[in-house]
């Protein structure tokens, strides 16, 4: 069900005042109006005013609970001009236009069919996990922390080390491979080559 509420001649102008009323459009209403009360424009206030108009409305008139709702569609249209003048140079005035709006707001305890992703962190409302694969997900350095302790902790259980020696061998870089030499397999006496060392060309002199 759909409510509205009107708010006329708002000493705002149409354009300021829709930049403001687009960026809660699909939100619930807490959260509409948790995000204007830190949004630095003054259209916000006006904005948040017929939100809680609409919302109240809404409660008394039709017994609907507050926290099922949620701002479907804000409209602002143009309103009257107030035309002033102010003094310019050599006796001349110019024009001075004031302009005005009216707001008009509707909420609704329907559920969308494309539901907006909430913008604002609300303390009532259970965190939810991502979406993303554990793969791509972009890990801070506390979870980072948290899973080298739990991979040591699975090295003392499947090796069965003690806690210190565990914990180096999980933290340990890997070895770099090194090249054997191979021996010619037709040779059964053969030997591997001994290591070259200063003695042996001192010798041959």
């Amino acid at each position: 069900m759909k409510v509205v509420a009107t708010a006329k001649d708002v000493r705002i102008t149409s354009r300021k005042a829709r930049v403001v009323a687009d960026s809660v459009v699909g939100l619930p209403v807490a959260e509409a109006l948790a995000l204007l009360s830190f949004t630095p424009r003054h259209a916000a206030r006006e904005v948040a005013k017929v939100i809680k108009s609409a919302a109240a409305n809404a409660e008394h008139n039709y017994n609907l609970e507050t926290s099922s709702l949620r701002v479907d569609r804000i409209d602002v249209d143009r309103a009257g001009i107030m035309k002033r003048y102010i003094a310019k140079p050599r006796g001349m005035a110019g024009s001075l236009f004031k302009r005005m709006s009216h707001l008009r707001c509707y909420v609704t305890d329907e559920e969308p069919e494309h539901r907006r992703r909430s913008v604002v962190a609300m303390t009532n409302r259970p965190g939810r996990g991502s979406t993303k694969p554990a793969a791509t997900r972009r890990r801070r350095p506390a979870q980072i922390r948290r899973a080298q302790e739990a991979a040591a902790a699975q090295a003392e259980v499947a090796t069965g080390a003690p806690e210190g020696e565990a914990t180096e061998l999980a933290a340990a870089e890997p070895l770099e491979e090194t090249e054997i030499p191979d021996i010619d397999a037709g040779d059964e006496g053969a030997e591997a080559p001994d290591a070259w060392s200063a003695e042996d060309d001192e010798e041959k002199d």
